[in-house]
């Protein structure tokens, strides 16, 4: 498959692209700066998400866009990544004929919360189902584990205290437990190829299951 990649020099998005690679995807990393990686199948679009080019024609198309608001600095920065620049490139993908999106939210997403970070990846799901895909898979993960580029030390020590809270989340609080940046990577590898039509989301268990899926 061709794909389109949003994200990939971030903690899901490089391991994702990693494994895309290594199933012989070819992709198409569109974001602000370049990854690391050297490879015949990668190809690099460095973008503006508020002047977003054309893009070239793939097959499905992943966001793994995403900061905080600690590392955003104010609620308007925060929507500058996690829903403008998530929603450009959405609707600039199906504008490059893709009719499958895949887009990592969160869990607890809901446009109605009175969370602000909640509030806006619900929003982001909502305005995703209006843009014309056939397809879309929307995962929400719990805290996502694993060493990041940049400085952020309560999700720090919340990644340290994750193991011991964990095996308390029983039932419907299971959705809220943590997983590793490879398990959510694994799991969209896996949804990229997915068919059929429709919105699909996926939390803890759905995740945890496709990333150990076979074939």
């Amino acid at each position: 498959m061709k794909l389109l990649l949003a994200g990939a020099t971030g903690l899901v998005g490089s391991r994702l692209l990693q494994l895309l690679l290594a199933d012989g995807h070819e992709v198409v990393s569109v974001g602000r700066r370049p990854s690391s990686v050297s490879h015949p199948l990668l190809h690099e679009l460095q973008v503006d998400f508020a002047q977003l080019p054309a893009l070239p024609p793939a097959d499905a198309a992943i966001s793994a866009l995403g900061t905080t608001m600690a590392t955003a600095g104010s609620e308007a920065a925060f929507r500058a990544v996690d829903q403008h620049a998530v929603l450009a490139f959405a609707r600039a993908a199906h504008a490059a004929g893709c009719g499958h999106f895949l887009s990592v939210s969160a869990v607890g997403a809901d446009a109605g919360s009175r969370v602000f970070y909640s509030r806006v990846k619900g929003e982001v799901e909502q305005e995703l189902a209006t843009i014309g895909f056939d397809r879309i898979d929307i995962v929400r993960p719990g805290l996502i584990i694993g060493p990041r580029a940049e400085r952020r030390p309560f999700e720090a020590l919340a990644q340290r205290l994750a193991p011991l809270f964990d095996p308390l989340l029983m039932g419907g609080l299971s959705r809220y437990r943590s997983i590793r940046a490879e398990d959510v990577a694994a799991a969209l590898a896996r949804l990229a190829g997915r068919g059929g039509a429709g919105v699909h989301v996926h939390e803890y268990a759905a995740l945890a299951a496709l990333a150990v899926e076979q074939g």
